[in-house]
């Protein structure tokens, strides 16, 4: 019966529209373009990393040459800014992209799809970059397809 009533508390606060964030939902289902939820409340001021699907292929390293699919999402308008799925995959080394990659791509594997939520800080800052505006806080899902 606790656990019954710690879960209702569970719902009724994060629906309370109390300005909770509510992180977005990605689906998992592999080889496929992802789908992102738009998301709720407050945009997280850290770095958030979530696996949406489990890689079983080579580990990603600070040092690595990763080739892979990703999805962009602004955290401000929960619209799709960019997306390499209607294209090739980009192929890049990790040293050399926005530092949130660089901090949340390391231990992820070939295989998966890891959500990434980048602060502004370890995005594009106040300056914005092309369709991304100043201080946005970014979300990204992102397929490893190739780890070198």
């Amino acid at each position: 019966m606790l656990i019954g009533l710690a879960v209702v508390g569970g719902i009724n606060m994060s629906g309370s529209g109390s300005g909770a964030t509510v992180l977005p939902v990605v689906s998992a289902v592999a080889g496929e373009v992802p789908t992102i939820s738009k998301p709720e409340g407050s945009a997280p001021t850290e770095l958030t990393t979530k696996d949406i699907i489990l890689g079983t292929g080579a580990e990603v390293l600070p040092t690595s040459t990763l080739t892979v699919h990703y999805t962009l999402m602004a955290w401000s308008t929960g619209k799709i800014i960019e997306s390499s799925w209607s294209g090739e995959p980009a192929t890049f080394p990790l040293a050399q992209v926005v530092e949130g990659w660089q901090k949340g791509l390391p231990g992820s594997k070939e295989g998966g799809r890891r959500l990434l939520i980048l602060p502004p800080s370890m995005g594009y800052g106040a300056a914005g970059s092309g369709p991304i505006g100043p201080n946005e806080t970014l979300i990204f899902a992102v397929d490893i397809i190739g780890v070198a």
